[in-house]
């Protein structure tokens, strides 16, 4: 059986909620209410099991914070036996333009801890990831402000479209695979 981890990065507490950095957990929870499921408290995480096509996917938002998020993950994968090439982890990038959707098959962490701590869990950095360009709208030395910091009022309707793409690409992801789905979103300039 082809079982799915889809892993939403982000930080547990009200004010994280709606920041560049909790993206992660946006789209997770936009995708599991989508398919019906939702969230329950489990071991390091919010945990919803749901179906696509037929396929099980499990859905997690780890509630470790986000640069433990690997102690997640992996129990998760061991959890549900879940191979490496069948997860996914959702994470924020100030290298892309708000308008990019990034998936690859691996890659480094980019100095961003919640994927430093997944790549050093699990030993690799050979896992798929998909990265939601936030931009890098941010004077020198504003980083952690920017991505802790809620969104633009402006870059809201565009977030939004965004996190209905970034569910879209899941599910090809799970269906179709992560070649077909590069093919189909990487070249994507999401503009409203």
């Amino acid at each position: 059986m082809n079982k799915f981890l889809i892993v939403g990065l982000g930080n547990v507490g009200s004010e994280y909620a709606g920041t560049r950095h909790n993206i992660g957990f946006d789209i997770a929870n936009v995708f599991v209410h989508k398919h019906n499921g939702s969230f329950t408290n489990d071991r390091y995480a919010g945990v919803s099991a749901i179906k696509i096509k037929g396929k099980p996917v499990t859905c997690i938002v780890p509630t470790t914070f986000m640069n433990l998020s690997g102690k997640a993950v992996k129990y998760w994968m061991d959890k549900q036996g879940v191979p490496i090439n069948h997860v996914l982890i959702i994470a924020d990038d100030i290298a892309l333009p708000l308008s990019k959707l990034r998936l690859r098959p691996s890659g480094s962490d980019a100095g961003h801890n919640g994927l430093k701590s997944v790549q050093e869990v699990l030993g690799t950095a050979d896992y798929p990831r998909l990265r939601f360009g936030v931009g890098n709208n941010f004077p020198k030395g504003m980083q952690v402000d920017f991505v802790l910091g809620k969104w633009f009022e402006n870059e809201i309707p565009l977030v939004k479209l965004k996190i209905e793409k970034s569910v879209e690409l899941i599910e090809s992801f799970v269906v179709s695979g992560i070649e077909k789905t590069m093919n189909l979103y990487n070249k994507l300039e999401i503009t409203l």
